[in-house]
């Protein structure tokens, strides 16, 4: 690949290192004088650790070879989570350091695409939004009518998050899982 194909989210391997890394951001810049260069932040996707990169214009680099699957969230185990390929039915499970704090939206049979590297999960990719019931929220007090303002809710996984005052308790509401924020109420999903 080259460095003007790099994307956010585009998976490489680097410096004969055996841990891919995902690009979490790239700048390109063209100079004045001098060749154009690519500024790109990588994260390890084995350990974690952020590094900053500068990549030459024409610079090849090496597409990491991992593999994305879709597969269901089932259960916690500790502070690990299992996750089952509904296809073969194999189930994974994936230390609670590699999901972070996305762990709050998890909930029963949440379709996630998992990362695997040589067999091994590596990494976690939440859908964009999730549909989850409010379980307990303070009813919005009679005459504040303020625009835009909210409340918290606690929603069916813990999370608590910022809702309108209009949003009440037993509803079920759409999160932004990037920002951690309400989008929308919506009707109860088929099947919950």
């Amino acid at each position: 690949m080259d460095t003007s194909d790099i994307r956010k989210g585009i998976k490489l391997m680097l410096d004969g290192n055996k841990d891919p890394y995902v690009v979490v951001e790239f700048q390109f810049v063209k100079p004045g004088k001098g060749q154009a260069f690519t500024r790109v932040k990588l994260k390890n996707m084995v350990s974690g650790a952020v590094l900053e990169r500068t990549l030459k214009s024409g610079e090849k680099i090496e597409i990491a070879n991992v593999e994305q699957r879709q597969m269901q969230y089932i259960y916690p185990e500790g502070s690990d989570f299992v996750f089952m390929d509904p296809a073969t039915g194999e189930q994974f499970t994936i230390g609670g350091d590699k999901i972070g704090d996305d762990s709050r939206w998890l909930s029963d049979g949440l379709k996630v695409d998992v990362t695997l590297h040589e067999g091994n999960p590596i990494g976690v990719d939440l859908p964009a939004s999730v549909v989850l019931q409010i379980t307990n929220s303070e009813p919005g007090v009679k005459g504040d009518t303020a625009s835009g303002a909210t409340k918290p809710a606690t929603v069916s996984t813990g999370a608590t998050v910022n809702v309108p005052l209009f949003v009440k308790e037993g509803e079920w509401i759409k999160i932004d899982t990037a920002e951690g924020r309400y989008l929308e109420r919506v009707n109860k999903p088929a099947g919950s």
